[in-house]
């Protein structure tokens, strides 16, 4: 089992800058792909950013490449997602998520996430 646990969503203006974190807990993560995706209400969910624990390999969707920057820190089990130049589209819910596979984790179909952080972007 891998409990996540995500934090720092809040709201901000267009164009402002945010940043995400998830602390994981529980088994050893170097199998695991570690992400987030997003879900805004009516909408589907949505693939964000992953990293591999092992190597830091990212993955990015299309519409947040050169926005938004991946990281993770082995020391203490967490994650973080640097989000730049904001706007009104990517208000959502953010989840962080864990899995073996990149693609469960940006399709939102891992195996474990978070409780989830809203993240809205409002003037």
């Amino acid at each position: 089992q891998v409990q996540l646990a995500d934090s720092g969503g809040g709201l901000v203006q267009p164009g402002d800058s945010l940043s995400l974190s998830c602390t994981a807990a529980g088994r050893s993560l170097g199998a695991y792909v570690m992400g987030w995706f997003r879900q805004a209400p009516g909408k589907e969910r949505e693939g964000v950013a992953a990293i591999t624990w092992t190597g830091g390999v990212p993955f990015y969707a299309n519409f947040v490449r050169g926005r938004f920057t991946i990281s993770k820190d082995d020391d203490k089990s967490t994650m973080h997602l640097e989000m730049r130049n904001l706007g009104p589209d990517d208000t959502a819910v953010y989840y962080c998520a864990a899995d073996s596979s990149a693609q469960s984790v940006m399709t939102g179909t891992a195996n474990y996430r978070g409780q989830g952080t809203q993240v809205t972007v409002a003037s």
